[in-house]
């Protein structure tokens, strides 16, 4: 695809150059930095001095002013010219004879032995521009001979050439450039590399000279371009390799040169113009009569037969605005990174830059959205370039103002959309997924607020899923500009986090308040009520908690009151003050209800206020509940209550035996409280013979002596058994309901068979009538005899030990009396570690001195009289 990349500009015109001589024609140009030499076929040399005019445009021309010209005298055209600058001499080869001749009056050169500094029999020469000789004032010169096949390397002085290398080729070559040591050649069949200094060839490929003239080119260092058969212009290092694409050019090709990154061939007719980055023919200049074809230090000039022309390379940014403007994104890209050679490389990173962000808006623009990532990434694209495409997005207050000149052709999204609803949609969905992508990077530094702000205005919009999760999160969306946003798509919830998320918890509770209760509508949360209680709990600004705490509790109680009960407890947090809250619940009975319960159940707190607070609370609801048919909600309530009232020891038991005392259908409730007070007596006969519920009487011994030691426990169950056995007597018979002195009787064997190892049975024999059979009695009396034999033996066993335990305390002592024991101020007992103040001490075994008191206390709690005393409590 073209682009223009040269202008063709004059340089000579005919009339400075001939005047009215119509035969003249040119036939060698040379350019040494203002001064271009022409070389003519009447055996001229024409001196010009060349200026630069920039028009106010920036259009580049050149001025001409003729110098001087000069007379050879041989009488051929002038050949080929080759300035040496730094010998201020001109090279020129005419009829065969390469001779010097001064830069400035154009006299040849005589040698200094008296005749000229001269080289005959030439057909072509070069000179080479990376030479091997560390003379400044030295150029080295590589000659073809007509008549031998050699190449001749010569130094030419300011006054004379000297020979100093002759290398033979196979065939007679034709043309040739030279770098350092390496000669390219083009001989008459084909071309080859030839190093002059080691000898050693490469060929290259085959090449017919008497079709096409050849072309040998140096571009760089020991690369070389040559015209190739087939229209191709191949590319040769100095080891035979070609490591770049050939171009396809004319068959016709007559002249060639590189200015990168581009190959000018010229052909009868035109200036071809090839990137030597992609191959791709880029421009076509037509030119008539042109025969030369040249570069000096970086400038291309053209000739032909009658002037002189300079083609001027358009600027690097203008050829790529020019791709970019035609969307060839990658053909702009590749020039540019070919180029970098030859841009600083400040300049071109500002440049590259530039292009990556406008290769990414052209291609955002194609909606080729992966590319177009890629470029804004690699380009540090400002992101509110992009985000202020979207209308509204950008937040009222930011300053950001587009880039001049602009990037992009786009108004904005309409603009670039131009009504295709689906192509809005996914520049929206590609902005959504990029903000995401860069708002927690570098390229977010400095516009954090712009790139929050327009990403929650897309979640919102767009109704995406991670809209909560940036307003809950860490972030910098602008309250002010957001709230109209939130609104307006009816993201209450959403809003409300990002109040809580800028310190407004007051502004955040009133608007999930009106959603709760249907005044707003937002689907967000079907659970938002359940939502509020939870942020009321972990709120800690307690003028809240208490100002919305009564709209959750008139709401739903039993959810409401998790406000209190599940607050958790830390140093970052206020705490609850538990008799505020029940006063404050004092109106919400249910709640108050399952705050006493959170408070003596779950948190175990230790008040007798609360625990007897829950009890009354307890009581009311079941004597509420006595008068109702619903025996399941009676049963549960009273077991509640029967549980508190047996594992709590911090209620009011006088208080609540006076409100139960008249009511006779909580008999067993009035049994466990009586048994709070130590009243067995009076628990026991509500239980045997009002309720004559003996389990409840067993389980009741069981409870009022879990704690307690076994003489207690022992002491509950002959009272119950006494109980049992009054009920048992004839003359008492009537007085149980009934008349159930059988039912006693074996309520009493019972007792005894379940739980004989609690009974003292000496003492149960002698309580027992003297009329109850033996066999009924056969399980307890069993399990007494046990006892009796196994608490025996254990105390004899005891008593053993003890034994042995003396005589091994008489034996140690019998062994220590005949040693001293060195007792002083400044020796410390073994056991407590003080100094002895009094020379009374115990010897330990091994001679070791202790305080009697610490012996003696080491006695009492060995294990061996712990036992003992265990024992004698069951003898």
């Amino acid at each position: 695809m073209s682009v223009k990349a040269f202008e063709l500009v004059p340089a000579v015109e005919r009339d400075l150059l001939m005047g009215d001589k119509a035969r003249i024609n040119i036939e060698c140009i040379e350019c040494c930095g203002k001064h271009l030499y022409v070389g003519t076929n009447d055996c001229f040399i024409h001196h010009f001095l060349l200026d630069e005019v920039t028009s106010s445009k920036g259009k580049l021309s050149y001025s001409s002013q003729k110098l001087l010209h000069k007379y050879l005298g041989l009488k051929k055209p002038v050949a080929e010219l080759r300035a040496a600058s730094a010998l201020e001499r001109l090279i020129v080869l005419c009829d065969g004879i390469v001779f010097l001749v001064d830069m400035v009056t154009l006299e040849t050169v005589p040698s200094a032995a008296g005749g000229g500094a001269k080289i005959r029999g030439v057909t072509a020469f070069c000179i080479n521009e990376n030479p091997v000789n560390g003379d400044p004032f030295c150029v080295e010169m590589g000659v073809l001979s007509s008549k031998r096949r050699t190449v001749q390397i010569y130094m030419v002085y300011e006054d004379r050439v000297q020979l100093v290398k002759e290398v033979t080729t196979p065939e007679q070559p034709c043309a040739i450039s030279l770098d350092g040591y390496f000669l390219c050649l083009a001989l008459a069949t084909q071309y080859m590399i030839l190093n002059y200094n080691t000898g050693a060839s490469q060929d290259l490929f085959p090449y017919n000279s008497e079709e096409r003239s050849p072309i040998v080119k140096r571009i760089g260092r020991e690369e070389f371009l040559l015209a190739a058969p087939g229209g191709l212009g191949m590319f040769a290092n100095a080891e035979g390799v070609s490591q770049r694409a050939p171009v396809n050019w004319s068959e016709s090709v007559i002249g060639a040169a590189v200015c990168f990154p581009y190959v000018v061939a010229l052909d009868e007719s035109f200036v071809t113009i090839h990137s030597m980055l992609d191959q791709q023919l880029k421009q076509t200049l037509s030119f008539r009569d042109g025969h030369i074809l040249q570069v000096f230090e970086g400038k291309v000039i053209l000739a032909s037969t009658k002037a002189v022309y300079v083609l001027v390379p358009l600027p690097l940014e203008r050829q790529i605005q020019d791709l970019l403007a035609s969307h060839r994104v990658e053909e702009a890209l590749i020039l540019t990174e070919g180029a970098q050679r030859n841009i600083p490389k400040d300049k071109f990173q500002i440049l590259y830059k530039r292009l990556l962000q406008q290769a990414g808006f052209i291609q955002f623009g194609q909606l080729e959205f992966l590319e177009a990532k890629e470029h804004f990434r690699k380009g540090q694209l400002d992101v509110r370039e992009l985000i202020s495409l979207y209308p509204l997005l950008l937040p009222a207050s930011s300053s950001f103002t587009r880039c001049h000149p602009p990037l992009h052709e786009f108004a904005d999204l309409n603009h670039l959309a131009q009504g295709d609803q689906e192509k809005v949609m996914r520049c929206k969905k590609f902005l959504i997924s990029y903000l995401g992508e860069v708002r927690s990077t570098e390229v977010a530094n400095g516009c954090r607020e712009d790139v929050d702000t327009a990403l929650l205005k897309l979640y919102a919009e767009q109704d995406h899923e991670s809209l909560l999760d940036l307003v809950a999160s860490d972030n910098a969306c602008l309250l002010i500009d957001c709230i109209p946003w939130l609104e307006k798509y009816h993201k209450y919830f959403a809003l409300g986090l990002l109040y809580h998320y800028n310190g407004q918890d007051s502004a955040a509770l009133q608007l999930w308040i009106r959603v709760a209760d249907g005044d707003l509508h937002d689907s967000t949360r079907s659970d938002l009520y359940e939502y509020i209680v939870d942020f009321l709990c972990y709120c800690s600004n307690l003028d809240l908690v208490w100002k919305y705490a009564d709209w959750a509790l008139r709401k739903d109680p039993t959810i409401g009151v998790h406000i209190f009960t599940k607050r958790p407890g830390s140093k970052d947090q206020s705490e609850l003050n538990p008799d505020d809250v029940t006063t404050y619940l004092e109106k919400h009975s249910k709640a108050l209800l399952l705050y006493l319960e959170h408070l003596v159940l779950e948190r175990q707190l230790q008040k007798e206020k609360f625990h007897t607070h829950l009890a009354v609370l307890y009581l009311e609801r079941v004597l509420s509940l006595l008068s109702s048919a619903n025996e399941e909600q009676l049963t549960r309530a009273r077991e509640r209550l029967q549980a508190l009232l047996r594992e709590s020891n911090l209620y009011h038991v006088q208080f609540l035996l006076g409100k139960m005392e008249n009511c006779e259908q909580l008999l067993l409730e009035r049994a466990t409280l009586h048994g709070k007070l130590e009243e067995h007596d009076k628990a026991l006969h509500i239980l045997v013979h009002k309720l004559r519920d003996f389990p409840s009487a067993e389980a009741f011994c069981i409870w009022a002596s879990c704690c307690r030691d076994s003489s207690y426990r022992q002491q509950l169950f002959h009272l119950l058994l006494g109980v049992y056995l009054e009920g048992t007597f004839p003359e008492k018979s009537q007085a149980a309901a009934g008349g159930g002195g059988g039912d006693m009787e074996m309520a009493a064997v019972d007792l005894l068979n379940r739980h004989g190892e609690v009974f003292d049975a000496v003492r149960v024999l002698r309580m027992l009538p003297e009329g109850w059979s033996l066999q009924l009695l056969r399980p307890f009396l069993g399990r007494a005899i046990r006892a009796s034999m196994h608490t025996c033996r254990t105390s004899q066993i005891a008593l053993g030990l003890a034994h042995s335990e003396n005589f091994q305390l008489l034996h140690d002592r019998l062994k220590e009396r005949k040693k001293p024991i060195f007792v002083s101020e400044k020796k410390g007992c073994h056991l407590c570690h003080n100094t002895f103040r009094e020379p009374d001490v115990v010897c330990l075994p091994g001679g070791v001195p202790v305080h009697t008191h610490c012996v003696a206390q080491r006695i009492r709690d060995s294990p061996t009289k712990r036992q003992l005393t265990n024992s004698s409590n069951h003898t």
